[in-house]
């Protein structure tokens, strides 16, 4: 039986992609997407040695902005809409490695070509860029870290509070350096959550330095963790 008219209209575009052209855009997305991912694991130290979290994100990220290239094809319109539905996600996840960044932006660049159906632009692009990651990962190698290394320090304090202030003498006599990354809002507005990187003065100082903090009014929540 014949779909009725109004629905084959629904299921036309403008650029009419066959399902074996985008199934196949989609398959190069997800493999180049795992070379996009292998080549921050290989020349990043640190992926080697914590969460898997931005791996996964790479692939994902290729895949996705394939699909969504696929998706706006040469409608305008479409492209705008997408913009206004997407400018509605809200992230909050702190890049503290500019590296990543650019990573983030090799995924989105190859998830677009790809989707678009250039798969010469980012096949001839992955090997520069994989080129420009081992020249300039000398500086990712682990080094020897003491026990009293990098920790990630995160509180929560009540809207109105001078942290500087607040913290300055407890950071002088727990941290060796401390180093402001990011200030958020958190419970509507009614509170700041401030993130640190700190090296501890002594391996030992962690609780001792969470529980001053604890004690200081207007603490409402820390979070001391490894690096």
């Amino acid at each position: 039986m014949d779909m009725p008219e109004w629905l084959q209209e629904s299921f036309k575009t403008e650029h009419d992609v066959s399902v074996l052209s985008a199934a196949i855009r989609l398959a190069v997305a997800l493999a180049l997407g795992c070379v996009v991912a292998g080549v921050y694991y290989v020349t990043n130290a640190k992926a080697r040695t914590s969460s898997t979290g931005l791996i996964a994100t790479l692939v994902l990220l290729t895949v996705l902005i394939a699909m969504v290239t696929l998706v706006i094809g040469n409608s305008v319109a479409r492209a705008f809409s997408l913009v206004g539905a997407l400018a509605i996600v809200r992230f909050r996840t702190v890049v503290e490695d500019t590296r990543d960044t650019a990573f983030v932006i090799f995924a989105v660049g190859v998830g677009m070509a790809v989707g678009a159906g250039f798969f010469i632009v980012p096949i001839l692009a992955i090997p520069f860029a994989t080129i420009a990651a081992f020249v300039f990962r000398a500086s990712d190698e682990p080094k020897a870290r003491p026990e009293n290394g990098d920790y990630s320090l995160n509180i929560r304090v009540g809207l109105g509070q001078d942290p500087e202030a607040m913290f300055r003498e407890l950071f002088r006599k727990h941290l060796r350096q401390s180093r402001l990354i990011a200030v958020t809002t958190a419970r509507q507005g009614a509170a700041l959550d401030l993130s640190y990187v700190v090296a501890l003065a002594q391996h030992d100082r962690a609780l001792a330095l969470v529980n001053d903090l604890n004690g200081i009014e207007g603490v409402q929540q820390v979070e001391l963790r490894r690096a």
